[in-house]
């Protein structure tokens, strides 16, 4: 019997994906959260085979539950279903080496089909996302990207500075730099079109 957890924000999705993945003989959905930190705990707790998980959730992101669970070496297989074809979403699912990335629109039988195949050790990837990833590089340089992730953590400039060894000065340049290269009006604009994109 696979034992799946279904983490998705929209009860009513959710509730109708948990019966049509009951009606499955082989599937037994074992629990169901509404974000991805119940997500994580549900996970945790009961060890599911799989775990479906929405891209978009408040709390923790679908994304960063998967990464979380990569980081721990959890013994889950995760299969993002998303509605969003964003090439950033696709480039950070495959860093966090998720075992599928579907679109929800697809039909009942075919995400059946795609559990089975993970469970065999395959991965599934829709065709029209993978498409998707075919995007522009990473403009920014590694120190660049290292400045922004860090002021993405909370950090002010003068504590970026002293993590990295850099004076104000030099941490403000390449701010500056990174503003630039991302077209972007400020850090945080620059922090969410990074983000987006799969660059941070």
């Amino acid at each position: 019997m696979i034992q799946i957890v279904i983490a998705e924000d929209q009860r009513i999705l959710r509730g109708a994906l948990g019966t049509l993945l009951d009606f499955e003989e082989d599937f037994k959905v074992v629990g169901e959260a509404e974000n991805g930190e119940k997500a994580l705990e549900i996970i945790n707790r009961l060890q599911p085979d799989i775990c479906l998980l929405d891209i978009e959730m408040p709390i923790m992101s679908g994304l960063e539950v998967a990464a979380r669970l990569y980081e721990i070496g959890a013994s889950t297989k995760v299969i993002i279903l998303t509605t969003f074809a964003r090439p950033g979403y696709f480039e950070r699912a495959i860093k966090a080496k998720v075992h599928g990335y579907l679109l929800k629109d697809g039909s009942i039988h075919d995400l059946a089909a795609a559990i089975r195949n993970v469970m065999k050790g395959k991965r599934e990837f829709a065709a029209e996302l993978i498409m998707n990833s075919y995007h522009e590089d990473n403009p920014l340089s590694e120190r660049e990207r290292e400045v922004l992730q860090l002021a993405a953590n909370g950090k002010t400039g003068k504590e970026i500075g002293a993590e990295l060894y850099l004076s104000a000065g030099t941490v403000r340049n390449y701010m500056s730099e990174i503003l630039q290269k991302v077209e972007a009006k400020n850090k945080v604009e620059a922090i969410a079109i990074c983000r987006e994109k799969g660059w941070l």
